[in-house]
């Protein structure tokens, strides 16, 4: 019998533990994958803690994951990939492909769509049953533990900021520093936009500029952020990545005229945005999710080609409770990675 390793909370906002079992098969049109890296994400407590309906215990999460397939299930004869590819997963984990938005082609608002850690085992455990349209191909010139992150973080601010109404040279903020929005800084310069990079302290100006910053803004400062934008012409599209409603309010009247605030950080509190500040110029508040396999795929392309990496620290699966916490805390600089051998 073959068994793999798995980091598991047996109860609601347990400690991990490490647990074997027995290695599971793929069914139809799904792949085993042998998982080489897993980011632990700030959406992970929401499994841990069971704060999402329909979660049940003992929980394995894990949504950022790179790995190579190990077996194919029936009904991906083909399918036109093969064993030993490389391959990634991230938040979206696969569509039913049969309601209104599947059969519009949206397959990220999926009535009825699956996430690793929430709808199946996660990647936080060597091997994972996936449905084979969750898989992005991970290009060469990424390794596992670079290319993990970019199922959700990377894609989330990727896509949040090319689905945007900017173009190149617009002015572009990023508010946040963190496991988000140092990417969103580094894909904004990227993508060619005078970049302005939000965050909490004066002594973030310096990391702002390592990233490509073409401007650093304290939120912290005197001048209130939104004054700080219109003092640079106004922002065609702010970029939150913080997981504080306050913070990303502050940034709205930094909006150029039409200009887009697209949300992707969480908080359950209410933005304090009122319709005054959105109709008399005409702005846009959105809601942006992650992104399916194929703007994965397109994500760590990108990523690829310019040279964009995340900013990671690599643990073993044993030491997966002691790196949640670290996330948990703040403490990470700026994503924990698991690696297996």
């Amino acid at each position: 019998m073959s068994i793999y390793r798995v980091a598991q909370v047996t109860a609601l906002g347990g400690p991990f533990e490490i647990v074997e079992r027995e290695v599971p098969r793929p069914g139809p049109r799904q792949v085993r994958i042998a998982v080489e890296a897993c980011g632990i994400c700030h959406s992970d407590t929401f499994f841990v803690t069971a704060a999402l309906p329909g979660v049940t215990f003992p929980v394995v999460p894990g949504h950022e994951i790179a790995g190579r397939i190990e077996e194919l299930g029936e009904g991906l004869d083909g399918w036109g990939r093969q064993l030993g590819d490389r391959v990634a997963v991230g938040w979206f984990g696969g569509s039913c492909g049969h309601c209104k938005p599947c059969r519009q082609g949206d397959f990220i608002v999926c009535e009825n769509m699956k996430t690793p850690g929430w709808s199946y085992d996660g990647g936080f455990g060597e091997q994972v049953i996936a449905p084979a349209d969750a898989l992005a191909r991970i290009p060469d010139g990424l390794t596992s533990a670079d290319a993990a992150p970019m199922g959700c973080a990377g894609v989330t601010t990727f896509n949040g900021l090319r689905r945007s109404p900017a173009q190149p040279g617009d002015l572009v903020a990023v508010v946040g520093l963190g496991g988000l929005g140092h990417l969103g800084v580094k894909y904004a310069v990227a993508m060619g936009f005078e970049t302005v990079a939000i965050a909490r302290g004066a002594e973030k100006a310096d990391f702002a500029k390592q990233l490509g910053a073409h401007h650093y803004v304290d939120s912290t400062a005197a001048t209130p952020v939104a004054e700080a934008l219109q003092s640079l012409g106004g922002a065609k599209a702010v970029l939150a990545t913080a997981g504080n409603s306050r913070a990303i309010s502050a940034a709205m009247d930094g909006l150029a005229p039409r200009g887009e605030l697209v949300v992707v950080g969480i908080d359950p509190e209410p933005l304090g945005i009122s319709p005054f500040q959105l109709v008399g110029t005409a702005r846009v508040v959105r809601g942006h999710p992650s992104g399916t396999a194929r703007e994965v795929q397109d994500t760590m392309e990108f990523s690829a080609l310019h040279g964009i990496r995340p900013t990671i620290e690599t643990v073993p699966l044993e030491q997966a409770d002691e790196a949640y916490q670290k996330m948990v805390t703040g403490a990470a600089r700026f994503r924990m990675v698991l690696t297996y051998d």
